[in-house]
């Protein structure tokens, strides 16, 4: 029997959209511009790189990382943030979902402050965050990500009350589905809450390569330069979205020794490690940033034929980075079947990104589209869009 405590749970955002217009013809070419899915070449090396070390199939992989590939994540690390990172505090990841999940079983405790322990979250959200928390008895507790905040959660509006009952705290930077980054700023003002009140920071930076002048600023980064606590600040990252290899499943997380060697005993037990020829892969996608600044070139284009077909719409919000937009409506469902019903063009209603809290659900009045596609399908989506939307 399905646990109790999963009892409540919405259906994935998937699931639901399917179930909101697959009973419906499109009203033209199938346009998918849902999910956060790549289109753009990975490297044609890569291959290659599998195919030598195709042997490796035959053997069990090593569980936290071969040595090649952390030493290509520490020198990544290093090369992007400035920080530098011994190999107890990285550990390869089977795809981020896997550590974001993880992180909870492995780090938050069974009491917090006297009571429950509670586990923030942005709303909107991926996920993957609150089944983490719900999964070892927290209270997953969502944060809106609104317009007045920035689009980022403001979590040092929260009480004292609360707040003592803290053990961890996701944030997404560049955030997903808005496109909002974390500034410096407000990097040290959570980090200065997570000391005061001992709580760790799950900072999933998977969209970090994706942005349009500026890299983002790291949580790690900026942990280093006021002199956190090592243990503070646990970064998630990927290949998925840097290097359009969603498929290979490579990323890492990274933080304090005493928080990766927890990460790495769960793992040990129940972790499935990258097998060996895809960790060989993996090592020299990491160690290439070339490919990197051509990806993220394309999507530099995307944002300006974004801005260029729909930046005069009221409350349009120009990514700064990541590859998606947020795009408000008066109601996401509604504008999401009207889309492909009249245009076969699919995208996500905002809604199914969130949850209700005290009756609000802070992303009713958007839709979610990914700009993966070429850039001539990209304009003729957005195009359809606009004059199907905002007549």
């Amino acid at each position: 029997m399905f646990p109790e405590r999963f009892s409540n749970l919405p259906a994935y955002a998937f699931p639901r959209l399917r179930a909101l217009l697959d009973v419906h013809e499109p009203g033209g070419a199938v346009m998918h511009m849902t999910i956060g899915e790549p289109k753009h070449a990975f490297p044609a090396w890569v291959g290659d790189v599998i195919a030598e070390n195709v042997e490796g199939f035959g053997k069990y992989p090593a569980n936290d990382g071969t040595p090649d590939l952390l030493g290509a994540i520490r020198d990544w690390v290093q090369r992007r943030y400035g920080v530098g990172l011994g190999d107890d505090q990285i550990m390869a990841l089977n795809g981020t979902r896997e550590g974001l999940y993880n992180a909870c079983m492995a780090l938050v405790p069974e009491q917090k402050g006297g009571g429950q322990p509670v586990v923030l979250l942005p709303n909107p959200f991926y996920q993957v965050y609150m089944i983490g928390a719900i999964s070892v008895g927290a209270e997953p507790m969502m944060v809106p990500a609104t317009a007045e905040t920035g689009h980022l959660p403001d979590y040092t509006s929260l009480p004292s009350e609360v707040l003592n009952r803290v053990a961890a705290a996701y944030i997404c930077s560049p955030a997903n589905p808005q496109g909002a980054v974390a500034s410096r700023d407000y990097w040290v003002q959570l980090i200065k809450l997570a000391e005061q009140y001992d709580f760790r920071i799950f900072a999933d930076e998977c969209y970090s390569e994706i942005y349009r002048n500026t890299p983002p600023v790291g949580a790690l980064q900026v942990a280093k330069e006021v002199g956190a606590d090592p243990e503070r600040v646990v970064i998630f990252h990927s290949l998925s979205k840097r290097s359009n290899l969603p498929g290979l499943r490579s990323g890492f997380v990274a933080g304090g020794p005493d928080s990766i060697q927890r990460i790495r005993q769960l793992r040990a037990y129940s972790g499935a490690p990258l097998p060996l020829p895809l960790q060989a892969a993996a090592a020299k996608v990491w160690a290439d940033e070339a490919h990197v600044v051509e990806n993220r070139t394309l999507y530099q284009q995307k944002f300006d034929i974004a801005d260029r077909i729909l930046g005069d719409l009221p409350g349009y919000l120009s990514p700064e980075a990541g590859f998606f937009l947020w795009l408000p409506v008066e109601d996401g469902e509604e504008a999401a079947l009207k889309l492909w019903k009249e245009t076969g063009v699919r995208v996500l209603p905002g809604a199914y990104l969130a949850r209700d809290v005290n009756g609000f659900n802070p992303g009713k009045g958007y839709i979610r589209v990914a700009l993966v596609h070429p850039n001539n399908d990209v304009e003729q989506a957005l195009t359809a869009l606009r004059h199907t939307l905002y007549q």
